[in-house]
């Protein structure tokens, strides 16, 4: 077990039950919360069902920056609800255009040593600044919010130390690329990643954040930076110098894993489609055409980020035939962007600027054209995430999108024949706070109602999963099934995100558009079960992946290895996670197969880790709980978390 490390620190200091044992389920305090509009609103219904008051947390925001385009009703009512509910609950709200709330949070709320629970896969970024920042399903979230612990498996510490000196053309992206490249989508899962090392004095609060963001790509539970002078500039530059305090690993540190990274030796990377583990040299790829060059997300999402892309464009023309597509992630970083003379330079290149938002990164506009390569510094490139379902997207660095913009196809920046550009912050950083409103005296929030538009419906009762049934198993899926294949985002689906009924009949339809109708066919009769490979859920965290197909009777999901969130969210709307016990026996289920399980419930109070599933026509299949704790279980034989946390 790792010791002296600052993750054992952090978790320690909130540590509410359970041992810090690796593999045990430990519970620990929440301090602050973190929700997004593209899952804040399920959160905030849960909360109403839950009969919460008011949130009991230190802090906790409500941030818009998913559902922006405003092409009908649904996600301006939808904005409408989460500012009343923030106001009912306790919350604070950052209003449409404000920015991604990752970059956001981590400017305004983000100390060093508090623990962060967001539902959002990229929480973790705030561990950039030595927080102990955990993406999870919204669910999770609320019931934080309602004053209860997070629990999670004890992860292993991975100790990653950065030497060396980065070479020109060379920044953060490349360095969480390197990882991806040794470890792939799989690699961090059961793991907190810890950097450490003398390479961290090149890296300002936001390189690391760019490098904490990504480490949800390896399947990491977060991962953790020291709080330094590095972090105490961001701090002082948002005028919070009082919240800084120095945290680090101890003198005698022992981590579970080690690994090291020669900055010195790093060069520019990029991730080819479809998964962000897919990574080469840009000189491997050097010189194929592209479409679509795309800056921001909350993967890049710093002032250097755009301000590096303006320098490398400054006084040049995009190539003919390119969309540069610029994402400022926040209006602060926007402004001071303005300010500086970057977006000059960058509009007069011929670039196109959109507002603060997450945008294309979750198929929100922006999409690329058919057939088309995509260069963007956004975190993930699954299949069809960006909104074009056959799209072809590539995970670079900025320095790499400006490079290629000017040429019109991929081209390793150190090629460009200048000087690498010297990026300087402002002096003085221009602060934007009124685009944050603050938590309603609790006096004044129990006046309020809260603002349901025709298109939010309220959660429904679920009932546990039958002691004893058999049904068919409609999908049979490979490896690495991301929550966007399961449940698309963009434009398209994401308004439906409050709508449960509706937002389902938009499950897998990148894989059996005909999946919901058969779903629903069973529903009546029976459920349905589905088949998946390794890494089944990888990605996003929101939990509609999981409640829309138990809403559709999903009753099980048997498969190789679970992602941690989807896992946590499936227990949690009552879907059984159930794992092969050999994995040849994933090749002998076919779909369609008719499933059969007796007496589940004595099987799961008697703690049965292991038991047989009946299959029509061929021998018995035996499949595991896993480590599921017995607190989840629990959740399942009732049905989910929701039914059992009832506050009013």
């Amino acid at each position: 077990m790792a010791r002296g490390t600052l993750t054992n620190q952090l978790i320690d200091q909130h540590l509410i039950s359970g041992s810090m044992k690796e593999g045990n389920e430990i519970g620990v305090r929440i301090d602050q919360t973190l929700t997004q509009d593209a899952t804040g609103t399920l959160v905030m219904l849960e909360l109403e069902a839950m009969g919460l008051e008011r949130v009991k947390t230190e802090v906790s925001a409500q941030y818009v920056d998913h559902n922006l385009i405003q092409e009908d009703y649904k996600n301006p009512d939808d904005h409408l609800f989460l500012e009343s509910a923030c106001k009912k609950y306790g919350l604070w709200y950052s209003r449409p255009g404000n920015g991604i709330s990752h970059p956001v949070h981590m400017a305004k709320f983000g100390i060093p040593g508090k623990t962060l629970l967001g539902s959002d896969s990229h929480t973790c970024a705030a561990g950039s600044m030595a927080m102990l920042a955990i993406g999870a399903g919204g669910l999770e979230i609320a019931l934080a919010m309602a004053g209860e612990p997070y629990y999670l498996k004890m992860p292993q510490v991975m100790g990653v130390k950065l030497i060396g000196t980065l070479p020109d053309w060379v920044s953060a992206k490349d360095i969480i690329l390197e990882l991806l490249r040794r470890y792939d989508v799989h690699g961090g899962i059961g793991k907190i990643i810890e950097y450490y090392g003398e390479g961290l004095l090149q890296l300002n609060a936001m390189d690391r954040h760019v490098i904490a963001n990504m480490g949800a790509e390896l399947g990491a539970t977060t991962s953790i930076f020291p709080s330094d002078e590095r972090t105490k500039e961001f701090l002082v530059q948002q005028n919070r110098e009082l919240d800084w305090l120095p945290l680090s690993a101890g003198s005698q540190v022992d981590y579970d894993l080690h690994e090291e990274i020669d900055l010195s030796q790093l060069e520019p990377l990029i991730a080819m489609p479809t998964s962000p583990g897919n990574v080469v040299p840009v000189r491997e790829v050097e010189g194929t055409t592209i479409y679509q060059s795309y800056v921001g997300s909350s993967a890049n999402p710093g002032f250097r980020d755009f301000a590096m892309a303006a320098e490398i464009i400054r006084d040049k023309n995009i190539a003919a035939g390119i969309s540069f597509d610029i994402n400022p992630s926040s209006r602060e970083i926007l402004e001071n962007l303005i300010l500086d003379g970057s977006i000059g330079a960058l509009i007069h290149s011929g670039a196109r600027l959109h507002q603060a938002g997450c945008n294309g990164c979750i198929g929100m506009g922006q999409a690329p054209a058919t057939g088309k390569n995509s260069l963007r510094t956004t975190p993930r490139n699954f299949p069809g995430r960006s909104g074009t379902q056959e799209d072809s997207v590539w995970l670079c660095s900025p320095e790499t999108a400006a490079a290629s913009a000017l040429y019109g196809a991929i081209c390793d920046p150190r090629n460009l024949g200048m000087s690498y550009p010297v990026i300087n912050e402002p002096r003085e950083w221009r602060l934007i706070d009124n685009m944050m409103q603050p938590p309603l005296p609790l006096e004044f929030a129990k006046k309020i109602e809260l603002v349901k538009g025709p298109n939010i419906e309220s959660i429904d009762a679920i009932a546990p999963v039958p002691d004893s049934f058999e049904i068919p198993v409609l999908l049979k899926l490979g490896d690495n099934i991301s929550t966007d294949t399961i449940l698309p985002a963009g434009a398209k689906v994401l308004p439906f995100r409050s709508n449960i009924p509706k937002i389902s009949e938009f499950l897998f339809e990148g894989i059996d558009v005909n999946y919901h109708h058969r779903a629903r066919s069973k529903m009546a009769t029976s459920g349905h079960a589905i088949i998946a490979g390794d890494n089944y859920g990888q990605g996003s965290s929101r939990e509609h992946a999981a409640l829309a197909p138990r809403y559709l009777g999903l009753f099980m999901v048997i498969a190789k290895r679970f992602a941690r969130i989807h896992r946590e969210n499936l227990v949690n709307f009552g879907v059984l996670p159930l794992i092969f016990v050999d994995l040849a026996d994933y090749e002998r289920i076919k779909e369609d197969a008719i499933l059969k399980v007796e007496n589940l419930y004595e099987k799961l109070r008697n703690r049965k880790s292991q038991f047989a599933i009946q299959v029509q026509g061929a021998a018995p299949v035996d499949v595991s709980l896993g480590d599921l704790s017995d607190r989840q279980i629990d959740l399942l034989l009732r049905g989910g978390a929701i039914q059992t946390r009832k506050i009013a």
